[in-house]
């Protein structure tokens, strides 16, 4: 039932999840469903064997890495929370949600989203510490100190996720229930609820903007004062040194904010519904996959306990 009685009302207690385009051909939906399932597998694949190759090496026992591997797990976290909801739309006429699932859903794609955010300003830090205080980056970058940094991004995923999951069941539902989307995003829900406040609407995206500007703030302030640095030295090696050390890291930071931004930032009448799906599906399903390609071909560190840990396996 997709509709239930409560007094003289009527709620919704599913959602119908429309998927990425209007009425697919078949032959789309399988080229759609292949290549989306392609992705997903190289996404575990790969943030999965970065987890266990950080855990097992202990060339890369340091705190870079440290966050590396935790950001890997977010990232199976957000690819998981809504492409396997993708895959079925494609195999399925009417793809349907439970009032609970979505808001599982929300919450879940909040979370990971800002756990993200967190771990990319928390590796950011951690470069400028490197290069700009070296004598002092075992003090700075202690064990304690990036526990207390992954417990900081994890409190701030789930304080934002709260205010998304608290502010969607505040909607009332009572009409329409088809989400224009591939998943339960929150602006397309909010077009659906029948009574809403700006207080439903201004909660979540105050919280929402909050991360996504503090974390730009620590990133940008980091690599302002890392990038002064790396100019101030004299040797062409160590200056190249440097940069190889950050070139994977902002990779991921400007592929990731940058389309973010433009689905947050941007006002809502410059784009469309498409683009914005097209622009989520970037930045919750690709980028998922692309981070371990990025870290592992443009990490000499990775590269180099990838050939030590495979040549154990082969000869051992």
């Amino acid at each position: 039932m997709a509709f239930m009685e409560s007094g003289n009302s009527t709620m919704v207690t599913e959602f119908i999840i429309l998927g990425l385009t209007e009425n697919p051909t078949l032959f789309l939906r399988v080229i759609l469903f292949m290549i989306i399932l392609c992705i997903y597998l190289v996404t575990i694949s790969g943030n999965l064997s970065t987890i266990i190759l950080i855990r097992i090496s202990s060339q890369l026992h340091h705190p870079m890495y440290f966050f590396l591997s935790h950001l890997a797990s977010a990232d199976i976290g957000y690819s998981s929370t809504v492409t396997p909801n993708m895959l079925v739309n494609f195999l399925v006429e009417r793809n349907t949600i439970s009032y609970l699932g979505c808001a599982t859903q929300l919450g879940s794609a909040a979370f990971f989203g800002t756990v993200e955010c967190f771990l990319l300003a928390a590796m950011a830090y951690d470069r400028f510490v490197a290069i700009c205080n070296p004598l002092l980056y075992s003090t700075k970058m202690s064990t304690q100190v990036c526990v207390q940094l992954l417990i900081g991004a994890y409190i701030g995923g789930f304080l934002n996720a709260s205010s998304f999951t608290f502010s969607f069941f505040s909607l009332s539902f009572c009409g329409p229930n088809q989400v224009n989307h591939f998943f339960c995003d929150f602006a397309p829900l909010v077009e659906l609820s029948c009574f809403h406040t700006s207080v439903h609407i201004a909660v979540p995206s105050f919280s929402a903007s909050l991360v996504i500007v503090v974390t730009v703030i620590v990133i940008a302030v980091s690599y302002i004062y890392t990038l002064i640095t790396i100019l101030k030295m004299r040797s062409s090696e160590g200056r190249h040194k440097a940069f190889s050390t950050c070139t994977s890291h902002l990779t991921a930071v400007t592929l990731f904010y940058g389309t973010i931004t433009f689905i947050y930032m941007m006002p809502k009448s410059s784009y469309s519904t498409d683009q914005n799906k097209v622009v989520s599906v970037f930045y919750m399903v690709v980028i998922p996959m692309l981070n371990p390609l990025i870290y592992s071909l443009r990490n000499k560190e990775i590269k180099g306990a990838l050939k030590r840990e495979l040549g154990r396996k082969i000869f051992s």
